[in-house]
Parts: C-alpha cells; sequence; structure tokens
C-alpha cells in the first residue's frame, strides 16, 4: 500500500471483476479510470480453462492473458500495480485468505467458483470498511446473489446502450407540406440541398415522404445535403415487399456505402437480401464470405457433435442454405442460373463458413455477410470491420432481440453497439425491418412475444 494517500482510499472504488467481463472484453480491466480493480484468482483459474478454441470468448481469454503478462513485467500481481501512471488507478489479484462473518460457500452450500468470488468481495469489504466495493458481472445470477449478500454488483457497462427500444432505426417517416417538392421527387428528379425540415437523423438515413394520399421514397446522404426518390426494384430475382426491403436494397447495393447492418426480426428478410445483394454484385467482389458465429445447440459443444467438420457446423448454417435454396428456386425457370450459383459454390467464390473459421483470412474485396451478429461481442465486432480492406463491403444481420449467448442482451451486444456507434459516419447505412414477411402464421407467432 505504500505511495497511496487516505484520500485515495475514502474517495475511489474498489471494482471486482467476474470472468464473465473478461471474456467479454479483455482489456474490461482498464477501463475503470481512477479506481482500483481486484481479479479474483478463482478469474484467472477460469480464464485459463477458456484460452484453448476459435469462438470469441476463447480469443478473449487469450488476449487478456496476454496483457495481463505484459502488464504485470514479471511483478508480483498480489501487491497493487499502478495500471495508468501516474493516475491513481490500480490493479492486483485476491484470494481470500481471512475469516468471515459471512462466508458464500456456506450459504449457498457449494464451494463453486462464483462462490469464492463473492468471498474475495465480503473480504474486501471487511478489509475496506470506508471505501465502496463492487463487483463487475456479466452473469445475472452471480449479481443476485451478490445483492442477497448485501454486495453491491453492476453489469459491466462499457460498450452498453442505455435503453435498446430508442436505437437508431435508419427510417423516419416525414409528412411533406411542398406540392412541388413532392411532384419532383416523384418524377424521379435527385434533390440538392432540400429546404425540408428533416430529422436529425444518421448520415444516410431514409425518409418516407408522405402528401396526402401518396408516398415516396427516398435516401438522404447528410454529407452531400441530397435527397434521391428510391423504386421497388428487384434485386437478383428478389422482389422488396414493403418498403424497409426497399431501404434495404439500396443500402446493400450502394457503393459507396460500405458497411450496412440490418436488424430485425424472425421472417423479415434480413438474410435473403443481403444474399440477393451479394450475388447481384458477384462480378465486383473477389468472393462472397457468408458466416455466423458458432452458438452451442442446447450448451452442447460442437466437438461432441458427431461426424467431421463439416458435419459439426452443417446444422448451425442451415438457414443460410435455406435462403441461398430459396433464391435458386426463384431462378428455376431460368436456363443456367441455378447451376452458376453451384458453380460458384464449388469454386469458393461463395463462401459458407462458421465465422471461427475465417479468422486470418484476407478480406480485401470481399462482399462478407455475417448474419445472427447479435450473438457477438463489441470487441468481436470491432475486429472484424478493422481487418477490412480495400474494396469489401461487410454487412451484419441480427436482431438484438433473440440473444443466445450466455451474458449478452438488447443493449450490450455488439450489433446494437455497432449500430448506435456507426450511425453518423459516411460509409455507414443502417434498416431497421419491422413487417414479417414470412407467413402470417409466423407474423402472428411474433406478435405474441
Amino acid at each position: 500500500m505504500s505511495g497511496t494517500t487516505s484520500q485515495h482510499h475514502t474517495e475511489t472504488k474498489i471494482y471486482v471483476l467476474d470472468t464473465s467481463v473478461l471474456l467479454y472484453d479483455h482489456s474490461a480491466w482498464m477501463n475503470f479510470a481512477e479506481h482500483d480493480v481486484v481479479i479474483p484468482i478463482q478469474v484467472l483459474d477460469e480464464v485459463d480453462q477458456h484460452k484453448s478454441g476459435n469462438e470469441s470468448r476463447n480469443l478473449e481469454a487469450r488476449n487478456f492473458i496476454r496483457s495481463i503478462d505484459e502488464f504485470a513485467k514479471g511483478q508480483a500481481l498480489h501487491q497493487w500495480l499502478p495500471i495508468f501512471p501516474p493516475s491513481n488507478g490500480r490493479l492486483k489479484v485476491v484470494m481470500q485468505t481471512e475469516l468471515l462473518s459471512i462466508d458464500a460457500t456456506v450459504v449457498f452450500r457449494t464451494n463453486s467458483n462464483d462462490h469464492q468470488i463473492l468471498n474475495v468481495v465480503l473480504g474486501l469489504k471487511q478489509q475496506e470498511p470506508k471505501r465502496q466495493v463492487i463487483l463487475i458481472s456479466k452473469d445475472i445470477c452471480l449479481r443476485l446473489k451478490a445483492q442477497a449478500l448485501n454486495i453491491l454488483s453492476e453489469d459491466y457497462q462499457t460498450g452498453k446502450l442505455k435503453d435498446a427500444s430508442r436505437l437508431y432505426s435508419g427510417i423516419a417517416v416525414v409528412e411533406c407540406n411542398e406540392k412541388h417538392l413532392f411532384n419532383r421527387l416523384d418524377k424521379g428528379v435527385t434533390i440538392d440541398n432540400p429546404t425540408l425540415n428533416l430529422p436529425d437523423l444518421g448520415a444516410n438515413p431514409y425518409f418516407t415522404f408522405h402528401y396526402k394520399n401518396k408516398t415516396i421514397l427516398t435516401s438522404y446522404a447528410k454529407k452531400q445535403n441530397t435527397l434521391q426518390p428510391l423504386s421497388f426494384d428487384t434485386v437478383f430475382g428478389v422482389t422488396p415487399l414493403n418498403s424497409e426491403q426497399a431501404y434495404t436494397f439500396h443500402a446493400l447495393l450502394n457503393p459507396a456505402i460500405k458497411l450496412v447492418t440490418i436488424q430485425g426480426n424472425a421472417g423479415t428478410g434480413k438474410t435473403l437480401l443481403a444474399l440477393a445483394a451479394a450475388l447481384e454484385q458477384r462480378k465486383n467482389f473477389r468472393q462472397i464470405f457468408i458466416t455466423r458465429p458458432i452458438v452451442p445447440l442446447s450448451n452442447r459443444e460442437i466437438g461432441f457433435l458427431p461426424g467431421d467438420a463439416k458435419s459439426k457446423v452443417n446444422p448451425y448454417l442451415e438457414p443460410i442454405w435455406d435462403n441461398l435454396r430459396f433464391i435458386k428456386e426463384l431462378w428455376s425457370k431460368e436456363s443456367g442460373m441455378s447451376e452458376k450459383i453451384d458453380e460458384l459454390i464449388q469454386q469458393e467464390k461463395i463462401s459458407i463458413t462458421p465465422l471461427a473459421f475465417i479468422r486470418g483470412r484476407s478480406l480485401s474485396k470481399i462482399f462478407f455477410i455475417v448474419d445472427e451478429a447479435q450473438n457477438l461481442t463489441p470487441h468481436e465486432v470491432k475486429t472484424i470491420i478493422s481487418r477490412a480492406g480495400v474494396g469489401t463491403k461487410i454487412v451484419f444481420t441480427g436482431d438484438i432481440y433473440q440473444i443466445d449467448t450466455p451474458y449478452l442482451d438488447a443493449e450490450s451486444n455488439g450489433l446494437a453497439y455497432l449500430i448506435e456507434k456507426m450511425k453518423d459516419q459516411d460509409l455507414y447505412a443502417h434498416i431497421t425491418l419491422q413487417k414479417g414477411e414470412r407467413s402470417e402464421l409466423a407474423n402472428m407467432a411474433t406478435l405474441l412475444t
């Protein structure tokens, strides 16, 4: 404790990090400013158990181990070490050794790592009665147990939205009272420097204009301050069934837009639209990658599934193949197109593979579709985008309310983070699809949830 002041002890907090936080963001321990950060020794053990594998949590585990090793530089981690000198923030690894007035392993009747981590927090509270000791965890159950023991607990907030219901939709409805301007748009004229009082959305929003009983779809480029009318154009055999899908096709086909996100419920057409747009532009790209993160079915790891590697991953990729088969059926009466798609797959011009299998591959001049992106962490989304080479277009699709990954939710997943952070960027466009087009029965099921 040498070199510290009493003011540091009384005015700063002690944050205790759970394993779930570090598997979500390996650099989380750096994000608590002037406060102290404690990592229970049990967390190091759990992180070590996750270091092998190709999933995002395995990558985060390896990166955390490397970053802590570089930070310590051979120093003893059981003593406070400054994180960012000369700021006051410090870090140390702690194991519970003192006798506790409340023992979590006794209260909850098991000596699990979670309960030992709770004991570390209880021990720190006894040692530092004048300071706030807060457990940071993405495990809701662990936070509830902490609260039952009168321990302050919080979710990890970095990269987390305040309210997913207010997430940027990319689309707005505008009542147009200028007949002359509406008529020009109706004739297909692009309007430079429109005088309308448009909502201040992102850099490339879409506006649905209403005038009396007529409607016009438009795209707006904020940087150029231009308003362009759009139409319901068929793309590789797929005709948009509503205005949202028409907007989606515009974003996917616009060469000025390099990053697109599509958010919506099941049955709104997210993956189908992205696939059709990719095939329409196949000659403009070296390769089409369609991928999704693997989330184990019923919590069974992929290694437990029968067969070779291809057989193991096929169940996870089947929805993508379903969409591709649907597109092929649209071309069944057209000579050669279905066979051409098969040929592109055989030549690996179209590659459908789990996200973990493409790490390290070149992403230059690629049309890259990441399906089910709500199951990615913000850090993994940033990693994917940062690897984009020249001529690459990346499309993320998903439903932020259908999370299949532990420790992610509607506010903390990578897709929601990306939408919120990128909305003002000129190279980016987002569309939220709300109208289901799968079937009346599927739409009814959506309303029931």
